[in-house]
Order: C-alpha cells, then sequence, then structure tokens
C-alpha cells in the first residue's frame, strides 16, 4: 500500500500521528471521509469476491436478503428497506429485481394508497443469509482482524454510527 507520492506504508504509519503537520484541525474531517472511502475500495472488492463465489453479485443482496428474512412472513415494504439500507431506490430497485430473477425474493405490489414493492422471502430464498454468514464474516474478519483489536472494532462501530443521518 502507497502513501502519498510513492512512499509505501509502514507498520510507523499506523502508531505515529500521521496528521500531525495539518495546520487547520477541520482537516480531520477531510481526513475521515477519503479514508473512510478508501477502506471500502480497499478491502469492499476481496470481501465482494468472497460474496460472489456464494452467488451473490453484490455485498448490498446480503443485506437485502437479512432485512427481508428478519421482516418474516408479512416482509418489508421496498421503501422501508430504502431507508433502512441507506441505498438510492434506483439501485435497490435493481439489485431486488436481480435477487427475484436468482428465485429468492418475491415482490408483490403493496395493498393500499401509492404505488410500492412488498418483499418477502421464497422458499429458495430462506435461508441463504444463514448458509453466507459464516463465509461472510470469516471474509470479514480475515480483512479487519489483522488490523483492528476487538475493543478497537467496537469503538470504530461506534462511530461510525454517530455519521449515519
Amino acid at each position: 500500500m502507497r502513501r502519498g507520492r510513492g512512499r509505501r506504508v509502514t507498520e510507523a504509519d499506523f502508531h505515529d500521528d500521521p496528521f500531525a503537520g495539518d495546520d487547520d484541525p477541520e482537516l480531520g474531517y477531510n481526513r475521515v471521509w477519503f479514508n473512510l472511502l478508501r477502506v471500502q475500495r480497499s478491502l469492499g472488492p476481496r470481501i465482494a469476491r468472497v460474496l460472489r463465489a456464494e452467488g451473490l453479485e453484490d455485498p448490498v443482496w446480503y443485506e437485502i436478503l437479512l432485512e427481508v428474512e428478519r421482516a418474516g412472513p408479512q416482509g418489508i415494504a421496498m421503501q422501508d428497506l430504502e431507508e433502512r439500507l441507506f441505498t438510492p431506490q434506483y439501485a435497490l430497485s435493481r439489485h431486488v429485481k436481480r435477487l427475484a430473477e436468482k428465485g429468492w425474493i418475491e415482490r408483490t405490489p403493496r395493498a393500499g394508497r401509492g404505488r410500492g414493492l412488498l418483499l418477502r422471502l421464497t422458499a429458495d430464498g430462506q435461508g441463504v443469509e444463514a448458509r453466507i454468514w459464516p463465509t461472510y464474516e470469516a471474509a470479514i474478519r480475515e480483512s479487519l482482524g489483522r488490523r483492528l483489536g476487538t475493543d478497537e472494532a467496537y469503538a470504530m462501530a461506534r462511530f461510525l454510527i454517530r455519521l449515519y443521518p
């Protein structure tokens, strides 16, 4: 991994303060933003490959299946799923369509006023999330466990939750 212009990241970068020279303390917000993006781009593809090997084309598929599973037999409204996953409607619709084509989710029009879909797991979709979770969890642990202790992981998770809108 490289940092800056051609300089390799070393173990010291994780122990020293790499931002000690920042003149403006508000640059910290920029540091958070760009590091979140880079962490996702650096760790995400490996984890996505693991999920693709399990039949999930995108990591958000796991989250969709999990939320629909949690909703139970009554299902979940597409709009509610959109709000829970912070995923734009157009992208979520595309993913749900593909999951339906795979035979894991059924989409039915919602009763009542307005348009919308209700999502439920099909018989084939039940248990997919549970089957994939051990592989997904192992990939996450392998990617993060070498970099963070469990206390650090929980602390980081708490910080990240504060960033939700």
